[in-house]
């Protein structure tokens, strides 16, 4: 069984901000293989369901991004899953040119709040990671307003194409393994 949590900020006025493309994601995923993500839990939406025969829960942690460990270690725990190796998490990313896709095993949270909060819960940075680019911002602005900045009508529909990519590529994660899926994928949707 694997955990899937895409990573964002609940209510609509952060629906399509560069920050929530972790859950633009998760709604792709779910809509691609039926599976509907619904049901508030473990301080998020979960979805169930199966890719191929593999069993998957899907997560949008409801906490705010700071505060998603929260949400994704209770889930964690009731469906005793280890998420070294059965976690992905889906976020962006302000270090990689927009659409830029780079998968990792573990590592630091390079400054993410929403990823030094899982590293918190979890003890440790051992877990698969999908970074979705997002561009650095630009000079001037602040950075909170920039990653909760909407995208521009041709920025959303680029992310869109980049979403399908990811989708794709946590399917071979799944079936193929990270290293199969980091040498097909990583710096994948530079334009």
């Amino acid at each position: 069984m694997y955990v899937i949590a895409g990573l964002g900020n609940p209510k609509k006025e952060y629906d399509n901000t560069r920050h929530n493309i972790g859950f633009a994601v998760i709604d792709m995923f779910a809509k691609r293989h039926g599976i509907r993500v619904n049901e508030y839990k473990h301080k998020g939406l979960i979805g169930k369901g199966f890719v191929g025969s593999e069993k998957v829960i899907l997560v949008k942690p409801l906490t705010y991004m700071n505060l998603s460990g929260e949400c994704i270690r209770e889930v964690l725990d009731y469906y005793k899953v280890d998420p070294k190796e059965k976690l992905i998490v889906v976020h962006d990313d302000i270090s990689l040119e927009p659409g830029t896709i780079r998968i990792r095993k573990k590592g630091s949270a390079g400054g993410h709040n929403g990823l030094k909060n899982i590293i918190l819960h979890l003890g440790h940075d051992i877990f698969q990671r999908v970074k979705i680019g997002v561009g650095g911002k630009p000079e001037g602005y602040d950075l909170a307003d920039y990653v909760l900045g909407h995208f521009s009508g041709q920025e959303k529909k680029r992310m869109e194409q980049v979403a399908e990519q990811v989708c794709d590529a946590v399917e071979v994660m799944m079936r193929e393994g990270p290293d199969m899926a980091m040498n097909r994928f990583n710096g994948a949707g530079k334009t």
